[in-house]
């Protein structure tokens, strides 16, 4: 870490279980790196949720399912600030003045939007939105790095031209976010070698159980080749998975059998299984210690939004008084002394 890059964020939507994608694009950063940041800022991104869930006791169990899931994967709330994006009104609000200074034009150049409308899906107002208040997540806190996946980057850039516009127009405010991507890490591919993403339906959880890992693995698709013919690892969906869970030198075995020749998909996908058993089952078994007191849970979470809140206020009254949408009015007393009296 420089000294200029102090502050990381990262968010994660509570829409239902996280997969391996998840974790290794974004998660896993996150728990690496606790030590190398001052500030840790993750938040779960609820306001986001709501462009796919409407229905509230499904979104609190998910938000409360997301938390549960970070702290089963190390994170440290001493290191750590954890928080409901709802539970820090600012998030919107700095949102609501990027919409001001922003074209439909640009918007419409988003990866999210134009994937909707290529599908000729109805597009709500906030799933269109969806980048600007992703830029207000990112800049509201002075953020210095944001782990994506290396198909997300597209946000970090957004918010960074949000910012610069921001900047030229009202004055130096915000800083320039970089995106934080493993060079090991791009795209984790699903069973179905697109992405992996719970909207293509081809994930493995990331605190499956042994028999769902088994199921997913061999779900995977492969071309025709016999064992005995040659395969190319880097066009192999199975081997873009050992690369997250194989040892160094397994992987240098399973590579070297693969271009001689001389292993077999259903051999693969049961190394594979192994290994992804022997990863997810002390996280899942942790998982289920600390979902067993939800109360202390909701605590750290409570914590965690005052924390937020309370660097958030600083900057949005910064932005409020750029903006004019807070102001300094300059009175006489009775007494003749000048009083600065300052509208929030």
């Amino acid at each position: 870490m420089t000294k200029e890059q102090k502050i990381l964020l990262t968010g994660v939507k509570p829409t239902g279980r996280p997969h391996i994608g998840n974790y290794f694009g974004a998660m896993k950063q996150v728990i690496d790196r606790q030590n190398d940041f001052e500030t840790n800022l993750i938040f779960i991104a609820d306001l986001h949720a709501l462009t796919t869930t409407q229905n509230a006791t499904e979104l609190n169990q998910d938000a409360l399912d997301i938390a549960i899931d970070y702290l089963a994967l190390g994170l440290d709330p001493a290191k750590a600030v954890l928080f409901r994006q709802s539970s820090v009104p600012a998030h919107s609000e700095l949102c609501w003045i990027f919409n001001c200074i922003t074209t439909v034009p640009y918007l419409q150049r988003a990866h999210a939007y134009k994937d909707a409308t290529t599908k000729n899906h109805e597009v709500s107002v906030g799933t269109f939105d969806y980048p600007l208040l992703m830029a207000a997540d990112i800049l509201l806190y002075d953020t210095d790095v944001v782990p994506v996946g290396q198909d997300q980057k597209q946000h970090v850039e957004i918010a960074r031209d949000t910012a610069e516009k921001f900047n030229r127009l009202f004055g130096e405010t915000f800083k320039m976010p970089e995106p934080l991507i493993l060079d090991s890490v791009k795209t984790v591919p699903g069973i179905d070698g697109q992405k992996m993403s719970k909207s293509y339906g081809n994930t493995i959880p990331l605190f499956a159980t042994d028999e769902e890992i088994k199921t997913q693995v061999m779900k995977i698709v492969t071309d025709s080749k016999t064992p005995e013919e040659p395969k190319d690892p880097a066009k192999c969906h199975i081997f873009a998975l050992h690369e997250l869970f194989a040892s160094p030198e397994e992987l240098a075995t399973l590579r070297q059998r693969y271009e001689a020749g001389g292993i077999g998909y259903k051999e693969s996908k049961e190394i594979l299984i192994a290994n992804m058993i022997k990863f997810i089952a002390p996280l899942r078994e942790r998982r289920v210690e600390i979902a067993k007191d939800p109360a202390k849970v909701l605590e750290i979470l409570k914590q965690g939004s005052e924390q937020a809140r309370e660097l958030a206020e600083k900057k949005i009254g910064e932005i409020k008084m750029k903006t004019g949408l807070a102001c300094e009015i300059r009175i006489s007393n009775q007494m003749g002394d000048e009083v600065i009296v300052t509208k929030k």
